[in-house]
């Protein structure tokens, strides 16, 4: 029994001993991972949502790191400066990747790339040319304009400094519009590594330190997270070209809904439209001047409707709605104004449907009846038989119908004047021959 005893107690002895060892080697082959997102394309509003929601999945998962695959030619300042307050702010590493091969990370990419925690490119990409007329689309000949550049130059720096890189090439990108190669940038401490694909990238942030935490990326598993459903359909009816469509769709829907009352679907669509074109203008940096111009021409239009000038009026709705157009969009990034192949056609669709179709419609709602019995209301009618309060007959486009009158009776042979319809009978009073459209229908 003691000898048993004896057994049991050495047992547990040697297995606290062991259990540390047991247990730091059981995490040091603890699953790893990191999340990877992709933004392509311009810099947006949608394109900030996208990376703060990246940002708190990977927290939620506990992964090392947030890994962000760069491929941009520039996007909004507004939006750019959202996501590096973001990333500077991050308690989390992040990682920027610019690929792939072929990429760029310009304009507002180079200040995401040096705000990043870690900063890599994929061979034959490109870095720079973040100076703020490519950025605000706007040659740099204002106040605001200088003051926009001077902000832009120091808003980088300091974040080149925060990161610890080149400061002096930093400013040169916004100073200058620099931009260079993956090989450049390596060189001259712009990022941190040249990664031939992403498993590599792991491999070499695999051991850094960040807040006293070492990564462990060599062999963590990749969780990729794509852009939602809302996040791209919002991020596409941003695009120049679709607000341009919603704008046009919001006119055409809600002028043909009350030029043609009760055909519903084009009321539904414009309102629509008006709302995604509103949303859309909430968060991105319209000019106002451009809508008053694209007012002005639906006012230019709708007068050329009751007040024919041949033409005149049209061609100055054309020219406004053109111009508004193109002022519309003239905050945005060079590479995201309107080109001129979508503002023509667009102008000439406008004027056409004002021109024609549209003008046809508000007029027949400000004309008579023109077919019924409601277009014979007002027209002289010939008195076959005496009519009074009680009854009496009128000839009407060659038929007999039963008439009444409101009060002065009305011999045969005379003419009478029609009132009203009610069911079979007509109500009649005596005709006044002094107007100034006489016309029969007998």
């Amino acid at each position: 029994m003691i000898k048993k005893i004896s057994l049991f107690l050495l047992g547990l002895v040697l297995s606290s001993a062991y259990a540390p060892s047991v247990l730091a080697q059981a995490d040091s082959t603890a699953q790893t991972s990191v999340t990877v997102i992709t933004v392509k394309g311009a810099i947006g509003p949608t394109t900030t949502n996208y990376i703060r929601r990246g940002l708190e999945t990977a927290r939620e998962r506990g992964d090392e790191v947030l890994i962000i695959e760069l491929d941009t030619p520039g996007g909004l300042l507004n939006s750019t400066q959202d996501i590096v307050q973001e990333m500077l702010a991050s308690e989390m590493p992040i990682a920027v990747y610019v690929t792939p091969s072929g990429g760029n990370a310009g304009s507002a990419g180079t200040f995401i790339t040096l705000a990043a925690h870690v900063a890599a490119m994929a061979p034959t990409t490109t870095i720079g040319a973040a100076s703020p007329v490519s950025m605000g689309g706007q040659p740099q000949d204002t106040v605001m304009q200088k003051k926009i550049f001077n902000y832009s130059e120091s808003f980088i720096e300091n974040i080149a400094k925060e990161r610890d890189r080149n400061t002096e090439w930093a400013k040169s990108a916004v100073r200058d519009g620099a931009a260079i190669t993956e090989t450049e940038a390596l060189e001259l401490n712009v990022i941190d590594f040249i990664s031939q694909d992403l498993n590599e990238l792991l491999v070499q942030m695999d051991g850094l330190v960040f807040e006293g935490d070492t990564l462990q990326t060599a062999k963590a598993s990749i969780n990729k997270e794509g852009e939602t459903f809302a996040e791209q359909f919002f991020s596409f009816i941003m695009r120049p070209e679709i607000m341009l469509i919603l704008t046009m769709v919001a006119i055409y829907g809600i002028v043909g809904e009350v030029t043609n009352p009760g055909a519903i679907v084009p009321g539904v669509a414009g309102v629509i439209a008006l709302i995604l074109l509103l949303y859309g203008s909430a968060t991105m940096p319209i000019n106002v001047a451009g809508f008053v111009l694209i007012g002005l021409a639906i006012v230019l239009f709708l007068i050329e409707a009751f007040t024919p000038t041949f033409g005149i009026l049209i061609t100055g709705g054309a020219v406004s709605f053109f111009l508004g157009a193109l002022m519309l969009f003239q905050e945005f990034p060079k590479n995201m104004q309107l080109d001129w192949y979508w503002l023509v056609p667009a102008t000439i669709m406008t004027a056409i449907f004002f021109g024609w179709i549209a003008t046809s419609g508000i007029k027949a709602q400000f004309t008579g009846n023109r077919t019924g019995l409601e277009s014979l209301i007002g027209k002289k009618a010939k008195v076959v038989d005496d009519i009074n309060e009680e009854g009496g007959r009128i000839l009407i486009s060659g038929e007999y119908w039963n008439a009444v009158t409101e009060g002065e009776e009305i011999e045969s042979n005379e003419w009478c004047e029609i009132v009203r319809f009610e069911g079979l009978t007509v109500t009649v009073k005596p005709y006044t021959p002094n107007k100034e459209f006489d016309h029969g229908v007998n």
